[in-house]
């Protein structure tokens, strides 16, 4: 494979990561955007803005491709956490249409430069701050996997909706009552093996 294909190849994995993790919000009430559904306050509309700072600063700052949108949330002096959920005053088409600018800035990045790109990501330790473009996208497509995995869990607790798109959802075959029969089932056997 060669530099371009496997940058292709990688670009393209960031991309299904980003929209499986948008359409978790499709169809959505407000409310239910924003829900904290965790102990830790994990919230779908959070993800979303969360992602974007990272989409900003791994394929801006550290590359010297500053993103001309401001991010108080990543200020210095901001409240802790301030990037995981959205203010009254941020609306679901403000947080999403970030999120798309940024990923367009970060693609415009990845396509301007070679896999062997250096970079810094300024707020890593230093030993280890000097990446490659390719070790960016990596790091970017596990980040933006594991959010949108979150996002699949918080959104099943929302509505049942489960699955990776809505045109391939990646699940077993099965109704909703073969589905709540597999549920109990796999409570029977943990049952069984925590009274052992």
């Amino acid at each position: 494979m060669t530099g371009s294909e496997a940058k292709a190849d990688q670009h393209r994995y960031l991309r299904v990561a980003r929209e499986a993790l948008l359409w978790k919000l499709d169809g959505l009430a407000d409310y239910d955007a924003r829900r904290p559904l965790t102990p830790t306050g994990t919230n779908l509309l959070g993800l979303v803005k969360h992602l974007a700072g990272c989409e900003v600063g791994y394929f801006g700052e550290t590359f010297g491709r500053p993103f001309d949108e401001p991010l108080p949330w990543l200020a210095d002096d901001a409240e802790i956490n301030a990037d995981m959920w959205a203010t009254a005053d941020e609306s679901r088409e403000v947080i999403i249409g970030l999120y798309r600018r940024a990923c367009e800035h970060s693609d415009a990045t990845i396509d301007a430069l070679d896999l062997d790109s250096v970079g810094r990501v300024p707020h890593w330790p230093e030993d280890r701050s000097r990446v490659t473009l390719q070790r960016v996208l990596v790091h970017m497509i596990a980040e933006t996997n594991r959010h949108a995995g979150h996002a699949d869990i918080v959104r099943e607790l929302i509505d049942g909706a489960a699955g990776l798109r809505q045109d391939r959802d990646n699940m077993a075959p099965g109704d909703q009552t073969w589905w709540e029969d597999y549920r109990d089932r796999l409570e029977r056997v943990a049952r069984e093996a925590g009274q052992r």
